[in-house]
């Protein structure tokens, strides 16, 4: 809901799209779009009260930051706290991608630009949030982990010192990177709904994994849910390129987890090292991006250094392989796609997920018999009433 939905508009042959309500401000691929975020109410004496409560230090270096449903009433907010707090910072909503590069200094990330005149940059500022508690704020104190945050809720009127523990979130985080350096076949899903830069980041993924020797599936499924991905038992994990908001999806409910791409990255390019930054933005990862690191040479199988998983304790791969030549396609592995006589490549692998059976996931309505109910057992598993017994 937050995403542009490009795909639907290019099916109404649309040529803009405006859209309406809660919005991850990623720039979108190819049609402009004019986002209507809504003006919900916001108390500025009350969040101004909050503010001084939670940062009675009138030097403090803080940046301001709002839901977007919120951006309407920060200029009013500045000049309540601007006389008082110098060193306040207040990020400006940025929707689409900026155009003039960022100047020594500066943040953009997640739709919002800022200055930082700190001397030791962003990790000596504090955080403000104004808005509820949801996946903003926690991929803003993810990515910015070194930074002691505080919001403020104006439905409720109270304001908070955040006390998401980022540390246990990064070691969960950081357990699926392991989990991803043990995985042999990996699902990539196209949750995006035109987001600039996902296809780019797609062919990045799939020439990563190629070289690591892991096979991939590139997977279209919508919104990801348990159901959903049960049904690809082959799959080790899953990799989801989304927007930065739904990128970190809690997979504690999955028969499979689910990375994001910078940790498929950390779990598959010996050349990144964590250095505690998290990076929630698939964008960064490609090459010209801030966070973009280019993959090392192949090693040999004979020369590369032994790797022991930590979860399972076994041996395994962890050197990176040249990328195997293209061969030729057969002319069995070619079929017309549509009426422009255009061809497209069918895979053993992709014709077997083709013919899946999808019969547990479908309802049947008016196709099953009814039955009347029946009598069953009473009784444990171990002895039903109407089981006999031996004779001891």
């Amino acid at each position: 809901s937050c995403c542009v939905d490009e795909v639907a508009a290019e099916h109404a042959s649309a040529e803009a799209v405006v859209h309406y309500g809660p919005a991850c401000l990623s720039p979108c691929r190819k049609l402009p779009a004019l986002h209507v975020f809504g003006q919900q109410p916001l108390g500025v004496g009350r969040c101004a009260e909050v503010f001084r409560e939670l940062h009675p230090d009138r030097l403090s270096r803080v940046v301001v930051l709002s839901d977007v449903v919120y951006a309407h009433a920060m200029g009013e907010l500045e000049k309540e706290l601007c006389p008082e707090y110098p060193n306040v910072i207040f990020s400006r909503v940025v929707c689409g991608p900026p155009p003039d590069p960022a100047l020594p200094g500066e943040v953009r990330q997640f739709g919002r630009q800022f200055p930082v005149e700190a001397a030791g940059g962003l990790q000596d500022c504090a955080m403000f949030y104004v808005g509820a508690e949801g996946l903003a704020l926690t991929s803003f104190m993810l990515t910015w982990n070194r930074c002691p945050f505080s919001s403020f809720d104006p439905a409720t009127g109270h304001g908070r010192r955040e006390t998401f523990n980022v540390n246990r979130a990064l070691m969960r985080r950081l357990y699926l990177v392991e989990r991803a350096r043990d995985a042999r076949v990996v699902g990539i899903l196209v949750g995006t709904l035109g987001v600039a830069g996902y296809l780019d980041v797609l062919q990045h993924l799939r020439q990563l994994l190629r070289r690591a020797g892991k096979r991939s599936y590139t997977l279209a499924v919508g919104k990801p849910n348990p159901a959903k991905l049960a049904n690809f038992p082959e799959v080790d994990i899953f990799v989801l390129v989304a927007c930065a908001q739904n990128s970190l999806l809690d997979s504690s409910d999955f028969y499979r987890p689910v990375v994001t791409p910078y940790e498929l990255e950390l779990a598959c390019n010996p050349a990144r090292e964590w250095t505690g930054n998290y990076l929630t933005d698939f964008r960064d990862l490609l090459p010209g991006a801030c966070a973009h690191v280019e993959l090392p040479p192949a090693v040999p199988a004979a020369e590369a250094v032994p790797d022991i998983s930590l979860i399972t304790g076994e041996m395994r791969a962890a050197h990176l392989c040249d990328l195997p030549a293209p061969q030729p396609a057969p002319s069995s592995a070619l079929a017309c796609r549509d009426q422009t006589r255009a061809l497209a490549e069918i895979s053993p692998a992709a014709s077997f997920l083709e013919s899946r059976s999808w019969r547990g996931l479908e309802q049947q309505l008016g196709k099953t018999p009814v039955s009347k109910a029946v009598q069953g057992r009473r009784g444990i598993a171990i002895a039903y009433e109407d089981e006999g017994r031996e004779q001891s």
